[in-house]
């Protein structure tokens, strides 16, 4: 595989191994292959080590002492918990912003909300809702924040969303919304919009994993089973 100019090489192997959990190729329990991984992706072993000490930093990975990375539980609890926690952290720095706006970040966010209501294409779509959040965690969300925020978004990957069709209709209102209660000074919305929508994204995801059968009772461990049942 060609190297991507432009990427640091840690984050090609965090989300080659993040696209192999989510494409089932990757399953609970299994070990990570890291010479494999370095040559799929033509890159030395340093990156690949990197990035597992960032990915299980996130949960995504446990290293075990002379034996190696495996893949920490994936299921559908997992997959709903990291929506969860990206709703309620992208929530505290959107309540912020509903509690001090400014002029300038207020006519930021509404051009961002007319080019996703213009956005057709599913790619540009995806690609003005991260500019949407950008706005709002670039002016409210200090750097603790702002990592969580990322290491919560782990599983929630741009190329996903790029191919899967239909999300805009259930997801755009949400953005309408939070645009407003910050215009409002209202940072209850303003938040209760951010954990609604994560959780509509998380409910779109899993139930397109089933449709991939990379998630269903069959990759679930007993202890997630029974919470969902």
């Amino acid at each position: 595989m060609p190297k991507k100019y432009g990427v640091k090489e840690k984050d090609q192997v965090v989300a080659h191994v993040v696209n192999l959990i989510l494409t089932g190729k990757l399953r609970s329990g299994d070990r990570l292959d890291r010479n494999e991984v370095a040559r799929e992706l033509g890159l030395s072993r340093v990156p690949v080590s990197e990035a597992v000490v960032q990915l299980e930093h996130t949960g995504v990975l446990s290293t075990r002492y002379h034996r190696g990375a495996y893949v920490e539980r994936f299921d559908e609890s997992v997959l709903i918990e990291n929506h969860e926690l990206h709703g309620v952290l992208s929530g505290i720095a959107s309540a912020r912003a509903a509690a001090h706006p400014t002029p300038k970040i207020v006519h930021q966010l509404e051009k961002r909300l007319d080019k996703l209501q213009a956005s057709v294409e599913t790619r540009l779509f995806h690609e003005n809702a991260w500019r949407y959040r950008k706005v709002i965690n670039e002016a409210y969300a200090g750097p603790r924040l702002t990592a969580a925020i990322n290491a919560a978004q782990i599983f929630m990957p741009p190329e996903f969303w790029s191919t899967y069709l239909g999300s805009h209709d259930e997801i755009l209102p949400f953005y309408e919304a939070e645009t407003a209660a910050i215009a409002a000074r209202e940072p209850g919305a303003a938040r209760a919009a951010c954990v609604d929508r994560s959780e509509v994204l998380g409910r779109i995801m899993l139930s397109e994993l089933i449709r991939r059968r990379v998630l269903g009772p069959d990759t679930m461990t007993d202890g997630a089973l029974a919470g969902v049942l």
